[in-house]
């Protein structure tokens, strides 16, 4: 039985359903091994629902198991890589079977890393590799579940875009192409869904998160998934690289030896997870109230707000220099940049 409160689409007739708690339902969570992805999974359970997390690496979903504590509640863990759609069917394939069910209420298409800065010079498999984590991640999971939340009597799919779902850059002097397309996709895929859910299955609803700078891992996960060495171990080309853009952005680096470059970069990814304006706990109760809301628009942390607002006013400025500025004089959006 449904325990959501009934909504009147007015276009099809048809009731739709807010999910107002989450006890006994069926969550499928992908990323489950860190970050929100972790924070999904725990809250989930805290609330009562079962759930089923997949991730690439076992050792981070087994403590992603021990923090959740599931005692009463079934949690499922399941390696996949959500860029292959053949590990992402059976995946599914594997939580309906332990799970016992053929339907599931929630997906939180949630995996996700970064990389593929430009198109024009960079690396193609990296280019490749995050564009496809990042967005076939989500279409192979909604592709892969949808028949199973169509079964529920009522569903709620939750894609993870990004700040940069809406304004593709990370600033002038550093390409960002990959993982901006990536999640365009994510947030136009998503708002087309409501209305071909809304014509064809109602119970189900849909969000697009766009989360600004959150305190995750995803720094130095996303050089585990693409192979890429980091930190102290990141080699002369690279570091070339970077202190190249260093100097673009105007940095004093150029008379400084690659083991502090090696370290500032080692020193920054910490900072992104530690200093974020906003936790991946707090990140995650967000989400869950947008679910338990029905609100299909989700910018999480007041630096995703700030930075949407800057470019709905001036949206022609959106890649030009008078926006970073603009950024810059809101210090909390520092570090999106």
């Amino acid at each position: 039985m449904s325990t959501g409160s009934i909504i009147r689409n007015r276009t099809t007739g048809r009731d739709e359903s807010s999910m107002e708690n989450f006890d006994n339902k069926i969550a499928v969570v992908t990323g489950g091994g860190t970050g929100m992805g972790r924070e999904l999974v725990c809250q989930l359970i805290t609330a009562g629902a079962h759930v089923a997390m997949c991730d690439v690496s076992q050792e981070n979903m087994d403590e992603t198991r021990r923090l959740a504590g599931a005692k009463d509640r079934l949690l499922t863990d399941h390696i996949c890589d959500v860029s292959q759609e053949s590990q992402v069917l059976r995946f599914r394939d594997e939580v309906l079977a332990q799970h016992e069910t053929q339907h599931i209420n929630l997906l939180f298409n949630n995996a996700g890393i970064g990389g593929g800065g430009s198109f024009v010079e960079g690396d193609r498999d990296e280019w490749e590799r995050t564009f496809a984590v990042c967005w076939e991640g989500v279409y192979f999971g909604c592709r892969a579940f949808m028949d199973a939340l169509v079964a529920s009597d009522e569903g709620h799919i939750v894609n993870t875009s990004s700040v940069n779902g809406f304004w593709a850059s990370l600033g002038t002097t550093q390409a960002h192409t990959s993982y901006a397309a990536a999640k365009f996709a994510v947030k136009g895929f998503t708002e087309a869904l409501i209305t071909d859910l809304r014509l064809h299955a109602p119970h189900v609803q849909c969000s697009v998160v766009m989360p600004g700078h959150i305190g995750t891992s995803i720094v130095e996960n996303s050089s585990k998934v693409l192979g890429k060495a980091a930190g102290m171990d990141l080699p002369a080309e690279e570091v070339a690289t970077v202190r190249e853009r260093m100097l673009a952005a105007g940095l004093p680096v150029g008379n400084v030896p690659d083991d502090h470059i090696r370290q500032m970069l080692a020193d920054r990814a910490e900072a992104f997870r530690t200093e974020a304006p906003t936790t991946a706990a707090t990140a995650s109760s967000v989400i869950l109230d947008a679910v338990r809301n029905n609100q299909w628009r989700v910018l999480i942390g007041q630096d995703a707000h700030d930075l949407d607002r800057l470019v709905r006013e001036a949206p022609h400025e959106a890649y030009e220099k008078s926006m970073i500025d603009k950024i810059n004089e809101l210090k909390h959006l520092g570090g999106l940049l």
